[in-house]
């Protein structure tokens, strides 16, 4: 009794043991869900922009020299002062040239009487030669000697003329607006002419941003510069936030051979002085508009071996891999000429876990999606409308 039961036994097992592989093969497990961050693609208008390295430099640059020789009497301004153009900057000691000025004046006074004399005397030998009272040569000794203290009077009055220039001289103003640098030579010290420079100016108030950009975009910036001006932003490190607007106003008239590129410059208002002579920027150069383009995060685009490609999200929460063709990146959105269009849903966190066909969860952020979900229905009643 206990082996026949015993058998039974076995032959039960062996009977569930057969029907298990049988259970397992009519059952699909439920696949499995991943979780992952999307956004929608959008359409906007990106501008079409050239980048590059820029150096600010000063819009002009004036070093100020003394013209005259002579002893520094006075100083008119602070270092690194704001001065306007005309405003006093410094003066030397005028007395050495008001007595020159004096002296000038002293002998254009004698000689001009003088000449007025030798011109009255000429009159009268005139005269008298006509009449046959005195000789011809007589008469042109006295008229040579009125026409020489003639040529003296106008040498004097050049002489006077000089000494009024090197009078004023000694007032130096400054011949631009802009801010003054450290002052080389200080009150009492003594300057000559066209020596060392005693301050120097930079008009800061416009200002240039200096900037090099490959050849090959040359054809491209003189095509849309002919339509008008371009727009150039100047990027200061530190405050990415707030770029700084100009205009391009030069082109250089050739290429340099050696790193082929070519020399642009922008002028900026730069009221608020952001910008400062021999600051390096990051410099945009807009040359259009592209409206209407189909952007997404450049994290959804991947790259494998049939090229770069997005995971598209479908109505049923399955992906789709969409090959895409990337026209070019814009901050951190990549363009897309090609692959998909705007409104379809992408993800751009989460695609190494997937493959095609694959379900997936959107787990962004409740703002972010709360704010993605209001921009969609909004754009769902613009359309309505």
């Amino acid at each position: 009794m206990h082996m026949r039961s015993s058998l039974k036994t076995i032959a039960i097992l062996l009977t569930l043991t057969a029907l298990l592989p049988a259970c397992s093969k009519g059952k699909t497990p439920p696949p499995r869900v991943v979780p992952v961050t999307a956004e929608t693609a959008d359409k906007k208008d990106i501008p079409i922009q050239l980048r590059a390295i820029g150096n600010v430099e000063a819009y002009n640059t004036v070093s100020i020299k003394a013209q005259v020789n002579g002893e520094i009497a006075a100083v008119f301004f602070r270092e690194g002062e704001d001065v306007k153009k005309g405003s006093m900057l410094f003066r030397i000691d005028p007395r050495p040239f008001e007595a020159a000025m004096r002296q000038a004046g002293s002998a254009l006074a004698r000689d001009r009487a003088q000449s007025k004399n030798a011109a009255a005397e000429a009159k009268r030998y005139q005269a008298l030669a006509e009449k046959g009272f005195v000789s011809l040569q007589e008469y042109d000794n006295v008229r040579t000697n009125a026409d020489a203290l003639d040529a003296v009077v106008k040498a004097d009055e050049a002489a006077v003329e000089n000494a009024q220039v090197q009078l004023e001289y000694t007032t130096i103003i400054a011949p631009i607006d802009g801010r003054t640098g450290s002052i080389a030579v200080q009150k009492g010290n003594i300057v000559k002419a066209n020596d060392v420079p005693l301050v120097t100016i930079n008009q800061v108030a416009p200002i240039f941003v200096s900037f090099t950009i490959p050849e090959q975009s040359l054809s491209e910036i003189k095509k849309y510069n002919e339509r008008g001006e371009l727009k150039v932003e100047a990027i200061l490190p530190g405050d990415e936030k707030r770029p700084v607007s100009g205009q391009l106003t030069f082109i250089d008239n050739a290429v340099d051979r050696t790193t082929g590129t070519i020399r642009l410059k922008g002028t900026f208002d730069n009221h608020d002085r952001r910008l400062w002579p021999g600051q390096f920027v990051d410099v945009f150069l807009t040359l259009t508009v592209e409206p209407g383009v189909v952007v997404v995060s450049s994290q959804a685009v991947q790259t494998g071996q049939q090229g770069q490609y997005v995971y598209v999200i479908k109505d049923d929460m399955s992906t789709e891999l969409r090959v895409v063709t990337v026209e070019r990146m814009f901050e951190n959105k990549a363009v897309i000429a090609k692959g998909i269009a705007a409104g379809e849903k992408v993800v751009t966190d989460g695609q190494l876990r997937l493959v095609p066909g694959a379900k997936v969860e959107i787990k962004n952020a409740p703002s972010q999606e709360g704010i993605k979900e209001g921009a969609s229905i909004k754009s769902q009643m613009t359309n309505t409308k």
